[in-house]
């Protein structure tokens, strides 16, 4: 992993990086990232909010601060605190069902959410790049099969989707409005882009309507699992090659390269996406003792039947392709779950160590 480190990510090896979002089950793995490849790290989150938690699962030795984004005061203080160089911001209502419980808060929490840290980072002198992640949700659906690319229009049908639809034209504007490009290095020296993923999924995520956890949480238990919408079409993709664009992009800021800020577009191939029957099936070959129904419940909401995401200018332009395709994703995710619920062991780690080492044969690949 030596040459990946020097040549893939030796830009952060100097650099302090701060994390909102780092007790979810996306933040914990960038953490887990950075740690692996010995970068500092500072965190901003609430307490986990699952039991168990991947966060704690893996008690690693960081600094976080227990607090709401949207507690402004809080939030800039940690953020002046650790002086940060980049802030990666995960920190959100991520679910569809809560917003239509509480659209209120999931709105306070995404939008104004991302309008403190872009604040609290314009105060803190040492920040010089902002990776704010939104969804492949912030897209106005309208289920046709070609792939949707970061030029297409926004929307959102549910108030999730269209929260996160509105924090991207917030860091539009925000850009415009305090850290113009043309501006750069003259009134400000700070660049922020936006990162849009498919469905992300991975060992640790004990969210609820969730169709990876719900499978493993209900296996454990020996009840069979039912899954609505087995024809629903998504960009099932791992954590783990979200969070290598995320760097990527984040890479790419700190290098002070102004063209990359702005927003990009994080998923598998448009040829490798899968339907919900498809992902249950491969999580069945992986966990033989899964036993599913599929079914609509009677409180089911809105949910888009097709979303494909147009990763070309990702693997055009920052060279980022998955590492790890949608069955093996699945069958990784399966197997962190099977190792935990039959051994009480964390494989993050192991994984960890997988993903880097095929990254390094990927990338030796592409040079030789």
């Amino acid at each position: 992993m030596e040459n990946l480190e020097l040549n893939m990510f030796s830009i952060y090896q100097h650099k302090k990086v701060f994390i909102t979002g780092n007790t979810g089950f996306k933040g914990s793995w960038m953490a887990a990232m950075f740690h692996s490849l010995g970068v500092a790290v500072e965190g901003y989150a609430l307490p986990p909010t699952t039991e168990p938690s991947h966060f704690s699962l893996l008690n690693l030795n960081y600094k976080t601060t227990f607090g709401n984004i949207l507690d402004a005061d809080s939030l800039e203080t940690a953020i002046s605190n650790a002086q940060p160089d980049i802030i990666f911001h995960l920190a959100a209502q991520a679910l569809v069902r809560p917003s239509y419980n509480d659209p209120v808060n999931t709105y306070q929490t995404n939008v104004i959410g991302t309008l403190n840290v872009l604040e609290a980072a314009r105060k803190c002198r040492s920040v010089t790049a902002v990776v704010l992640i939104t969804t492949d949700k912030v897209y106005e659906n309208k289920e046709w099969d070609r792939p949707y690319s970061e030029e297409d229009v926004l929307g959102g049908y549910d108030m999730y989707s269209s929260s996160k639809a509105c924090c991207e034209i917030l860091i539009k504007s925000y850009r415009n409005s305090f850290l113009n490009i043309k501006e750069y290095n003259n009134k400000h020296q700070m660049l922020i882009a936006s990162a849009r993923a498919g469905n992300v999924i991975g060992g640790g995520d004990w969210s609820v309507d969730r169709l990876i956890p719900d499978i493993a949480t209900a296996t454990s238990n020996n009840r069979k699992v039912k899954i609505r919408n087995r024809l629903s079409v998504r960009p099932w993709q791992h954590v783990l090659d979200c969070v290598y664009g995320y760097l990527l992009l984040g890479k790419k800021l700190l290098e002070e390269d102004t063209a990359f800020a702005e927003a990009w577009n994080f998923s598998p191939d448009s040829s490798d996406v899968k339907n919900v029957e498809q992902v249950a099936e491969i999580a069945k070959a992986t966990w033989n003792l899964i036993d599913i129904e599929f079914g609509t419940p009677e409180d089911a909401v809105h949910e888009a039947g097709l979303l494909i995401l147009d990763n070309t200018k990702a693997v055009t332009r920052l060279q980022w392709k998955a590492v790890w395709n949608t069955t093996e994703a699945v069958e990784k995710t399966m197997q962190w779950y099977q190792q935990w619920y039959n051994n009480k062991a964390v494989h993050t780690n192991e994984q960890l160590g997988e993903y880097l080492e095929r990254l390094v044969e990927l990338n030796e690949a592409v040079i030789n």
